[in-house]
């Protein structure tokens, strides 16, 4: 098929800290293009970069999306297209590349979450096809146990946060860190700091603090059955983090699925929604008209706070107040 009439779909996860996007064959699900990117508060931005990329690479080609993720609501809004939440569009990635997968852990960037499949044998699962989430648990926004708490841990040690694997990696004793926030975890980092401990036992501490607040204060008792899947980017660019949940639920390394770019995992499963969940459903995406929406909203944003006057004009009504 030539390239300027090719169907493709799109997958656009804003998260709280990263804004990713999975561009797929519509008829083979092929990956054809992704992006991943630390938006740093600036989401939209970030996404009108995406897009200028899709656009100069994929001229002509019919483009339909979805969007998901903690910030994508409004996006969808904006560019009127369908919105699905992240469960969603992580059970369909499962199903459509992983469908023996029993559970699924995904690290965010300030939220983690844990899902339960139902199994193979089921009714409901027989007559569908389609893995079916029998439960699922997640944190509310906090840093604790996500990948901002990684970036938390790695600002005390002073280690840039590209390096956090080299140092959690190379160490050798585990130490008790709250995994349950940034504050408490810092509150137990510092004496360990103080008395010498190394920066390499408490990175590795440190992710075995996420794994313990995961498996316990997420799955609150239910059975973690293999094999397990992970997603998120922490688990991407930290690869010693799923070694240290395989390690505290006594997994072999062939019970543990880490799939090729687990930071876009979730962005690929809202573009296969597209053929599952909204096969039906307005969701073309003209490249030119969702800048110009986009843009838009950036200006609008812009006026805003321009409106918003100093509480000061000058040094004299500071002083005076």
């Amino acid at each position: 098929m030539p390239e300027e009439t090719k169907r493709i779909n799109l997958g656009i996860d804003i998260g709280s800290t990263t804004t990713k996007l999975v561009a797929i064959d519509a008829l083979t699900n092929e990956r054809l293009f992704s992006c991943y990117e630390r938006h740093n508060a600036r989401q939209i931005a970030s996404l009108c970069d995406f897009i200028e990329q899709l656009r100069r690479r994929f001229p002509g080609a019919s483009l339909r999306a979805a969007v998901c993720g903690s910030g994508g609501l409004s996006v969808a809004k904006t560019l009127k297209l369908p919105f699905t939440q992240e469960v969603i569009a992580a059970a369909a990635a499962i199903n459509e590349f992983y469908p023996d997968a029993r559970v699924a852990i995904e690290i965010g960037g300030q939220d983690a979450k844990i899902v339960f499949f139902a199994h193979p044998e089921q009714s409901d699962n027989r007559k569908t096809g389609h893995m079916l989430v029998s439960d699922m648990r997640m944190n509310g926004v906090c840093a604790g146990g996500t990948g901002a708490f990684i970036d938390e841990i790695a600002s005390m040690l002073d280690i840039p946060i590209e390096s956090f694997n080299f140092y959690a990696s190379k160490g050798t004793k585990v130490y008790e860190i709250s995994g349950r926030c940034g504050v408490f975890a810092k509150t137990d980092i510092q004496p360990l700091l103080n008395r010498g401990v190394s920066k390499e036992d408490i990175a590795l501490s440190s992710l075995h603090a996420i794994a313990k607040q995961t498996i316990g204060g997420l799955a609150q008792g239910l059975e973690i059955e293999s094999p397990l899947i992970f997603m998120g980017g922490p688990v991407s660019f930290i690869p010693s983090l799923a070694k240290v949940f395989g390690e505290r639920l006594g997994l072999a390394e062939e019970e543990i699925i880490i799939p090729p770019k687990p930071e876009t995992a979730i962005a690929l499963g809202a573009a296969l929604s597209l053929n599952i969940l909204f096969k039906d459903q307005p969701a073309a995406l003209d490249p030119a008209v969702a800048l110009e929406r986009l843009k838009k909203r950036i200006e609008i944003k812009n006026s805003e706070s321009e409106k918003n006057k100093a509480f000061f004009t000058d040094e004299k009504q500071l002083s005076s107040f």
